[in-house]
């Protein structure tokens, strides 16, 4: 069994890269920075699933993917998550919170329909990811 994006992260996202353990994908809603991190193993739901090895590497990803998201104006908080409600294949949103976005205190999914990103903004950001 070989590695393959679930087609709705392939859906709702854009490539970014390859770090070491994950697939990087930026989220395409350009009200919240979110990065999504996609471990580039087959048949994995859980953290649990991942061997303790490659859970280490995906924290370190967790907090490379903050840092960058961490970096940018405004962001004032981060939120983590690996939900699964939707999407089976074990995923983690890594997604940059700014006072006063449109989903104030509360989740960022389901409130309203994603606003695509313009592409340069959108480039930038990937760029950025990039490069760090």
């Amino acid at each position: 069994m070989t590695f393959a994006l679930d087609p709705r992260l392939d859906a709702d996202t854009d490539f970014v890269t390859d770090w070491p353990l994950c697939r990087v994908l930026l989220m395409g809603d350009a009200r919240y920075p979110w990065l999504v991190l996609v471990p580039r193993r087959a048949g994995l739901v859980e953290i649990a699933d991942l061997p303790p090895p490659d859970r280490a590497v995906l924290m370190e990803e967790i907090v490379r993917a903050s840092e960058v998201l961490r970096s940018l104006p405004g962001v004032a908080k981060l939120n983590v998550g690996a939900l699964g409600n939707v999407v089976r294949q074990l995923h983690v949103h890594v997604i940059a919170r700014r006072p006063g976005d449109p989903a104030g205190a509360g989740p960022v999914w389901g409130h309203s329909p994603a606003v695509p990103y313009e592409p340069k903004a959108r480039n930038d950001l990937i760029a950025l990811v990039r490069t760090r």
